[in-house]
C-alpha cells in the first residue's frame, strides 16, 4: 500500500522541491501551506515535472480544527514539517511573529498528530541552532545556542521534540539541520521566489543578474575569513530534497530518531558565490559593502559524516550546478511565478 505523507509548507522553496522528490519516488503526497510566502502556481509546476497531481489545501499549521479534519479525512503515515518563517533579519525586528508562527505552529501540529496517532515526523531545522560556532566543520554534537530569534525558534522546537520523544517512545523523529539551500530544479520550472526583498544570498544575486535589482549589498567585509566576507555551506535544493526522502525512508525502516546535518562540508564565501554566479550568467554582478547584519556569524559549514553513515546520503551537486540551475529558473521567471 502506498503511504501518504503530509508536507507542511508544500509550496515553499524547499517544500516544493521535496514534493517533487517524494512523488517521483512513488509516495502519495498531501500538501498544505498558508501561502504567506509562496505561490499556488507552484502546484502546476510540480504536476508538469512529475506528471502527478498534488492534493493540496490552503491551511495554516496553527489551525488545529482544520488540521484535525484533514487528518480524519486522510490516512497520513508521516509528516515532513517545513512550514515556518525563515528570515534572520526579519526575526530580529519581528520576534513575536516568529515565535507565534514557528513555535506555536509546530506545537499545534504536534497536538493534532498526537491526537490522530501519527508518530513519524521529519523536522526542518537549521544550522542556526549552532549559534556562533567555535569550530568548523560543525558536527551534530557541537554546543547549541542561538544568535537571533529565528535560530531560537528552531532550537526551542528541537528541545520540544526531544521531550516529546522522551515522553512517548512511539515517536520517530528526524531532525535535519541544514545549511544554505541554493539552486533550483534542473527544468527551470521550480525555484526560490521570495515575496519581498530576498533574505538569502543566491536569490538576491539572481535578481540583480536578471535586472530586478541594481546592486548586491554584501553585509560585512571585515569578518575573520579569507576574503573578509561571510562563509557558508551552500547545498543544492535537490540534494536537500533527497536528504528528506532518505530520512523519511529510515523512519519507516528503523525504530529510532536521529539528528543530522545536511550540507556539503565545504565553506564558500560571499565573494566566491558571486564569482560563481557571474560565470553561470555571464554577467558582472555589481556589489557594494555595508555593515554586518545583526545575528550573522562569520563562518558556518557542516560535517556531513553522520548523514552519510545513517542515511547513505551525500551532496552530489557543486556550486557551479547551483548557480546554473538558479540562473535558469530566474531567467525563465524574471518576475517570479
Amino acid at each position: 500500500m502506498t503511504r501518504s505523507i503530509l508536507v507542511t509548507g508544500a509550496t515553499g522553496y524547499i517544500g516544493s522541491h521535496t514534493c517533487v522528490c517524494l512523488l517521483e519516488a512513488g509516495w502519495r503526497v498531501i500538501g498544505i501551506d498558508n501561502l504567506c510566502n509562496s505561490s499556488p502556481r507552484v502546484l502546476s509546476h510540480i504536476a508538469r515535472i512529475t506528471d502527478r497531481e498534488l492534493p493540496f489545501q490552503v491551511l495554516d499549521v496553527r489551525d488545529h480544527v482544520n488540521l484535525c479534519r484533514l487528518l480524519q479525512r486522510e490516512e497520513v503515515s508521516a509528516v515532513i514539517h517545513f512550514a515556518g518563517l525563515k528570515a534572520v533579519g526579519t526575526s530580529v525586528s519581528q520576534p513575536l511573529n516568529y515565535f507565534d508562527n514557528n513555535i506555536a505552529g509546530t506545537l499545534t501540529l504536534l497536538r493534532a498528530l498526537h491526537q490522530h496517532g501519527v508518530r513519524k515526523l521529519v523536522f526542518s531545522s537549521s544550522a542556526t541552532v549552532y549559534g556562533e560556532p567555535k569550530h568548523v566543520p560543525i558536527t551534530e554534537d557541537a554546543p547549541l545556542s542561538a544568535t537571533n530569534p529565528y535560530g531560537r525558534t528552531k532550537l526551542i522546537i528541537e528541545q520540544c521534540l526531544a521531550d516529546l520523544r522522551q515522553s512517548d517512545p512511539e515517536w520517530r523523529i528526524a531532525t535535519l539541520r541544514y545549511f544554505n539551500p541554493a539552486g533550483a530544479h534542473e527544468t527551470g520550472l521550480l525555484g526560490e521566489d521570495p515575496r519581498d526583498t530576498p533574505n538569502n544570498l543566491m536569490p538576491y544575486i539572481a535578481q540583480v543578474a536578471v535586472g530586478r535589482r541594481k546592486c548586491l549589498t554584501i553585509f560585512g567585509n571585515d569578518y575573520p575569513t579569507p576574503d573578509g566576507t561571510g562563509v557558508r555551506d551552500y547545498i543544492h535544493v535537490m540534494d536537500l530534497a533527497r536528504g528528506h526522502l532518505a530520512s523519511l525512508e529510515r523512519l519507516f525502516n528503523k525504530p529510532d530518531s536521529f539528528t543530522v546535518n545536511l550540507g556539503t562540508g565545504q565553506g564558500v564565501s560571499v565573494l566566491e558565490a558571486v564569482a560563481a554566479f557571474e560565470a553561470a550568467c555571464e554577467k558582472k554582478i555589481p556589489v557594494r559593502f555595508s555593515g554586518r547584519r545583526p545575528g550573522d556569524v562569520a563562518s558556518c559549514y557542516a560535517s556531513p559524516e553522520s548523514a552519510r553513515e545513517l542515511l547513505g546520503w551525500r551532496a552530489e551537486k557543486q556550486l557551479a550546478d547551483m548557480c546554473a540551475d538558479h540562473w535558469r529558473w530566474q531567467r525563465n521567471h524574471p518576475n517570479g511565478y
